[in-house]
């Protein structure tokens, strides 16, 4: 059974200096990096196996980032044509090379939740009437349980907040 073809991966001469911006810049994640080489690879012609034994990544990874950037190369393009700037042409390169967001479990407590879990333990233990001279996770935790600030929560939680 024959491999699929590869997804073609044009880059403009602009895109491939601010490609080549992104892969040196040592603040840059590793993975933003990593991604800006493949697309740079793979413009060259490179083949998916050839760029996965390089960058040391699953070849499906390649073949999945390769066919992002081919999907946004027309985005891309009309940006360029638009004459944006270097600045907002990297923002929009960096949003085609990151991550999308994931599904998930949402928080299970918010800001404002924690900030009050915060100021309970800023507070002496005295005013909650409790016979102790200083916090311990679990204390806090009933105790804002009994405030009604959140409906239960774990003394490893409050510890992660107070961290």
């Amino acid at each position: 059974m024959p491999t699929p073809k590869a997804k073609v991966c044009t880059v403009s001469p602009r895109q491939h200096q601010l490609l080549e911006q992104i892969s040196r810049k040592a603040t840059n994640p590793h993975r933003l990096v990593q991604r800006a080489f493949l697309v740079l690879l793979a413009a060259d012609g490179i083949n998916n196996c050839e760029i996965s034994d390089q960058l040391q990544m699953n070849r499906n990874q390649v073949r999945m980032w390769r066919s992002r950037w081919a999907q946004a190369s027309a985005t891309l393009e009309i940006a360029e044509t638009r004459e944006i700037s270097d600045k907002k042409l990297i923002q929009l390169i960096i949003l085609v090379l990151s991550d999308q967001p994931r599904s998930g479990k949402p928080p299970t407590f918010t800001v404002d939740n924690i900030v009050q879990i915060v100021a309970v333990a800023c507070e002496h233990p005295s005013q909650s009437q409790r016979p102790i001279n200083e916090w311990t996770h679990r204390e806090l935790a009933e105790e804002v349980v009994k405030r009604g600030i959140v409906k239960e929560i774990s003394r490893y939680s409050v510890g992660r907040f107070l961290k």
